[in-house]
C-alpha cells in the first residue's frame, strides 16, 4: 500500500462535499479548527455552498470539485464535510492518475466508505474518522484527536474494554471496513475489497434489524467473512426498529453470522455514527488481539 505523506504544519488541505448537502455555518467552526490548532490552510470546495436536492450539488459538480482536489499537488489531504449518499455515483466519473502519482490522504465515514475502499483496490491508504461537520460535537475530543494523531503520523495504539461477546485470539492484517451497508453495496463493483486475510471493521446507522441480518448474510454467501483474519464491532446506532420486534440484537445478529470461526472479535469498538469514532487507516497493517480484560489495536511496523 502507498501511505500518503504525513501531513505537517503548513500544508495544504480540502474540505468539499462528496454526497449530501451541509449547510455552511455547520462547517465553519471545524474550518477554524484546522487552521488555529492544527495550523493548515484549507481550501474549501464549491460543494460546500450549493445544493441539488438532497444533494450537494449534481455529480456533475461534486466530480469536478473532487477531481480538482485529487489533481491539485498543494492540497495533501481531502475531507468530506459529510456523509448521506452520492459518493459512489461520482466514482467512475474520476481519474486517479494524478492520485496514485502523488498520494493524499482521503477522509471520512459513513457513505465515504465508498472512496476509502476505492482508494484501498487502488492500493492507497485512507482514515475512516470523524468529518468536519462533526468535529466539534460533544463527547467527540478524543475521536477529532486520534483523527489527527493519525494525520499527522503518530503510530496506531488502541486499548477498549471487553466486550461480553468478544472471542479471544489474536490477529494480524490490514484493516479495512467501515459502513456495513456501503460494503454490501460495494460488492461486485471495481471498489469492492478482497475481504481474505483482511481485519474487517463494521458499523451501521438507521437500518432495520432483519436489513442488518440481510447484509451479514450477503456478507457471509460470498465466502469472505469465512476468511477474515479478525472482526471489528462498532456502533450499530439509532436503529429502525426495536431488537424484540426481530428477535436478535445488532450484536447478535454479526455474531451469528461468524460463530462457526474462529477468527478474534472484538464488540463494542469506538467506531461509527456516535461521537466516539476513533480514526481507522484503511489498508495499515495492524494487529488485534481479543484478551480476556481488554482488547488492543496496534500498528504493526514494517521495516
Amino acid at each position: 500500500m502507498q501511505k500518503p505523506p504525513f501531513l505537517k504544519k503548513g500544508d495544504t488541505v480540502g474540505v468539499l462535499a462528496l454526497a449530501w448537502k451541509v449547510a455552511f455555518e455547520d462547517l465553519e467552526a471545524a474550518i477554524a479548527y484546522m487552521e488555529t490548532e492544527w495550523e493548515l490552510k484549507v481550501v474549501l470546495g464549491e460543494s460546500l455552498k450549493t445544493s441539488y436536492n438532497q444533494y450537494a450539488a449534481t455529480d456533475e459538480v461534486r466530480a469536478r470539485d473532487f477531481q480538482q482536489m485529487l489533481d491539485n499537488p498543494s492540497i495533501k489531504a481531502i475531507f468530506s464535510a459529510r456523509g448521506g449518499y452520492g459518493s459512489a455515483r461520482i466514482l467512475d466519473q474520476i481519474n486517479f492518475d494524478d492520485f496514485l502519482e502523488n498520494p493524499k490522504w482521503l477522509i471520512g465515514f459513513s457513505d465515504i466508505t465508498a472512496v476509502l475502499c476505492h482508494a484501498f483496490c487502488l492500493g492507497v491508504e485512507s482514515i475512516h474518522g470523524v468529518m468536519p461537520k462533526l468535529f466539534l460535537q460533544e463527547g467527540g475530543a478524543q475521536s477529532l484527536e486520534s483523527l489527527k494523531d493519525v494525520l499527522f503520523g503518530k503510530p496506531v495504539s488502541y486499548q477498549v474494554p471487553s466486550h461480553p461477546m468478544n472471542h479471544k485470539g489474536k490477529a494480524q492484517g490490514q484493516l479495512v471496513g467501515g459502513n456495513l451497508a456501503l460494503m454490501v453495496h460495494l460488492i461486485g463493483s471495481r471498489s469492492e475489497v478482497n475481504l481474505s486475510g483482511k481485519i474487517l471493521f463494521l458499523e451501521d446507522v438507521g437500518e432495520y434489524h432483519y436489513a442488518l441480518d440481510r447484509m451479514m448474510i450477503q456478507l457471509k454467501r460470498t465466502g469472505q467473512l469465512a476468511e477474515l483474519a479478525g472482526l471489528i464491532v462498532g456502533h450499530f446506532s439509532n436503529l429502525s426498529d426495536d431488537p424484540s420486534i426481530y428477535g436478535k440484537t445488532a450484536y447478535e445478529i454479526v455474531e451469528e453470522a461468524v460463530t462457526e470461526y474462529e477468527y478474534p472479535r472484538s464488540y463494542g469498538f469506538p467506531v461509527g455514527h456516535e461521537p466516539e469514532n476513533w480514526a481507522m487507516p484503511v489498508g495499515r497493517e495492524i494487529e488485534l488481539t481479543v484478551l480476556e480484560n481488554h482488547c488492543t489495536l496496534v500498528e504493526r511496523i514494517i521495516e
